[in-house]
């Protein structure tokens, strides 16, 4: 097996919750599952190293443990557009250097979750963005829709890049990011018509997410995600 690339219609979509829910699906199937948060930008110092809260979210979900190094190879302490933190620090991201983490973990695992950063386009430099680096890894991609006014657009807009990178397109899951968006099943309704050629995988409700609690509402089947 290979892997999962997780990415959003935008930033704040519930990305890590979502991910964190589908590497403990995953392992209830009897996978020993890695996880990678390739770049992160936010960041604080633990023991004089800087870390990324959904990274370590990440990493504590994963059954099989790997070095942080591995998990998120580029790290950045200011919470703004990674393009931006990477150059504020004076890093150039590397594909090749997080495909070379990426196939480490997956030498010691069933299965890789990787979870990108921001939304499909979001730059990583003034010459790449999170699409070239899901391409760099050849793997299908699984899209959270957080449901919120506007998340149509966002959504359409992003299934067809997705479709036009030529990537696997495992399925999409709509995530409850609120309790007062009172159209949430007619935005769903709404985009399973549209996306009709693509599995929905499930909806997650709201629940005053925490990174750090896995919720027990996501309506994914095993079956639906065990080709992956």
């Amino acid at each position: 097996m290979a892997g999962l690339f997780i990415t959003g219609t935008d930033t704040e979509t519930g990305k890590t919750f979502v991910t964190r829910l589908l590497i403990h699906l995953l392992q209830q199937q009897g996978l020993r599952v890695s996880a990678m948060k390739p770049v992160a930008s936010g960041a604080g110092q633990i023991n004089g190293q800087l870390r990324n809260e959904d990274a370590l979210a990440l990493a504590d979900a994963a059954n099989s443990k790997a070095d942080y190094s591995l998990v998120n190879p580029y790290v950045f302490s200011e919470p703004v557009s990674p393009h931006i933190a990477a150059a504020r620090a004076g890093v150039e991201i590397d594909l090749d250097k997080i495909n070379d983490c990426y196939h480490i973990l997956q030498q010691q695992s069933d299965l890789v979750v990787v979870e990108g950063v921001g939304g499909w386009y979001a730059p990583l430099s003034m010459h790449c963005t999170v699409a070239d680096m899901a391409e760099k890894l050849q793997l299908p991609v699984v899209l959270v829709v957080g449901l919120r006014l506007g998340c149509l657009n966002h959504a359409l807009l992003s299934a067809q890049a997705i479709r036009q990178s030529g990537l696997p397109f495992a399925g999409w899951i709509a995530n409850s990011l609120t309790d007062q968006f009172t159209a949430e099943d007619e935005n769903i309704e709404t985009l399973q018509h549209f996306l009709h050629d693509i599995p929905f995988l499930g909806a997650v409700a709201y629940q005053s997410q925490s990174k750090h609690t896995p919720a027990h509402t996501i309506t994914l089947s095993k079956s639906d995600i065990a080709l992956y």
